[in-house]
């Protein structure tokens, strides 16, 4: 994990114009130069997972923040800059939304995911407001408060959509977060005066926080939470707005929600990976345990490959473990046959 400079932009309106910084930490082992006055360096890594949360049989695990992903957390930790989606929210306050499923924990969330070597994470799901604007509230002070970037949802739209960009050995990277899903998305979704989620459904100003990262950065990534549970393909929904963002300017585009590892593959210069799966979680699921750290490396400020660590989650503990030898071959087979529904290409094209 090394992020040598972070600053997280806010983008006003739906404008592509100059985005203002509202939040940054001083550069860690050395200053970072800028990325049109250095050369990169040969490879950069970046890692993502899916979902993480702590209830049920993994809110035990918060007892030991620092251990409580597990071995998969040296797999995070060799990255330059690692990724999951926060699917809770972390707070002890507030009423339940009118919902089936509540998710929500203690601020040692935070403390756990830092000491995972997670870099920032999204919060741009449909649980982050389990327990309303009060329970929001507490997530992005405890975020703010534990030094862990917490974008894709926030006080405003445009704090919810705005940008974090962080530069690795002076490569910029720039990240947006967005939710697809359509459960409360009217009462959920961010305005201009109102606290709430980026939603995918605002596809003008979501393609403006990607123009907007794409002026700071030569590296942009959009994580998204969408998909049908269950659905190993994606919908064309999902499709429709994969190209949205790849024509805005995104060269990965990625997420979570199905439940199941989804297919990966390339539309145009832009990496797409549908699904991530479930990562560390709260109970043994229906659909499947089979998981993974999606690991991306950049080379000159591209896309240069991509590759899946398999993983399996633990029907004990609910942390994602790696997987080795005939299982991590077939989780490896398996989310290489799931491209064939998705309609990208096997590699990038121009």
């Amino acid at each position: 994990m090394i992020a040598l400079v972070t600053v997280l932009v806010a983008v006003a309106g739906c404008s592509s114009g100059a985005p203002v910084a509202i939040w940054a930490e001083p550069a860690v082992g050395g200053a970072a130069g800028s990325a049109s006055g250095s050369a990169p360096p040969a490879d950069i890594t970046l890692a993502f997972a899916g979902d993480v949360h702590f209830e049920g049989r993994t809110a035990d695990l918060l007892s030991r923040p620092a251990d409580a992903f597990g071995p998969i957390a040296s797999v995070l930790q060799s990255a330059d800059v690692a990724m999951v989606n926060l699917e809770t929210a972390v707070t002890e306050r507030g009423t339940p939304e009118p919902k089936q499923f509540h998710f929500r924990a203690p601020a040692s969330a935070f403390d756990a995911v830092k000491a995972a070597g997670v870099d920032v994470v999204t919060i741009a799901n449909n649980h982050s407001l389990d327990y309303g604007q009060v329970g929001l509230t507490d997530t992005l002070d405890n975020a703010r408060k534990a030094a862990v970037p917490a974008i894709g949802a926030g006080r405003n739209a445009a704090e919810a959509y705005a940008p974090w960009v962080t530069t690795v050995r002076g490569t910029r990277v720039g990240f947006v977060a967005v939710s697809q899903v359509h459960e409360l998305e009217s009462t959920w979704a961010a305005r201009d005066n109102r606290a709430g989620v980026a939603m995918a459904a605002d596809g003008a100003r979501a393609a403006a926080a990607v123009r907007a990262a794409r002026s700071m950065a030569d590296v942009v990534v959009v994580y998204a939470h969408w998909g049908q549970e269950g659905n190993d393909c994606p919908s064309a929904e999902m499709k429709t707005f994969a190209s949205r963002m790849a024509a805005a300017g995104a060269d990965v585009v990625l997420g979570t929600h199905a439940h199941l590892l989804l297919g990966d593959g390339w539309i145009d210069k832009t990496y797409v990976a549908y699904g991530l799966g479930n990562f560390l979680w709260w109970r043994d699921d229906a659909f499947s345990n089979d998981t993974g750290v999606l690991r991306v490396t950049l080379r000159d400020r591209k896309v240069a490959r991509s590759e899946l660590v398999p993983a399996l989650i633990s029907r004990g503990t609910g942390q994602p473990l790696p997987a080795s030898g005939d299982e991590a071959d077939r989780i490896a087979k398996e989310f290489a046959g799931l491209r064939s529904c998705t309609g990208l290409e096997d590699a990038p094209r121009g």
